[in-house]
């Protein structure tokens, strides 16, 4: 029988909760110094290289409805998952508030948060809203992240 190993997402962390991308190509390793918090640049270069991104937090049911979704309409959404542990959250929330604001309507962010073609699209409303009202789908075509 194999060994189980633990996840390290961090490059020098000690702890074994922080945060991890889920499908898509940016290595965590890239997004987190070695103490475990979120490098600006490196957060914002994961908004900008990726068409369609999600921010959450590991665990939330939101995020899977999102995931499931966008995999739905054919697009394989990159995940961004945070630990409840810690002041991870808050640390992210504030960096993607500085890259993207705050939505319309809305004084400040909460997990989930979407970014498509490296803006801030919303949170799980807008983007069941949009789905809805059949304007998602064109917007997916327009950032690239749907091909077809």
């Amino acid at each position: 029988m194999q060994e189980t190993l633990a996840y390290r997402p961090c490059a020098g962390s000690t702890t074994s909760t922080s945060a991890r991308p889920k499908g898509g190509q940016p290595d965590p390793k890239s997004a987190c110094n070695g103490d475990g918090d979120f490098d600006d640049r490196s957060v914002q270069k994961m908004v900008s290289e990726n068409a369609a991104i999600v921010f959450g937090r590991r665990g939330c049911c939101m995020c899977h409805v999102v995931r499931k979704l966008l995999l739905g309409l054919g697009v394989n959404p990159t995940m961004f998952e945070v630990d409840d542990e810690g002041n991870q959250e808050a640390l992210l929330l504030h960096q993607l508030t500085q890259i993207g604001g705050a939505p319309a309507g809305e004084e400040k962010l909460q997990l989930p948060v979407v970014f498509i073609g490296g803006r801030l699209f919303g949170g799980v409303d807008r983007v069941i809203a949009t789905h809805i009202s059949g304007e998602l789908v064109p917007i997916l075509r327009q950032a690239g992240a749907l091909w077809l």
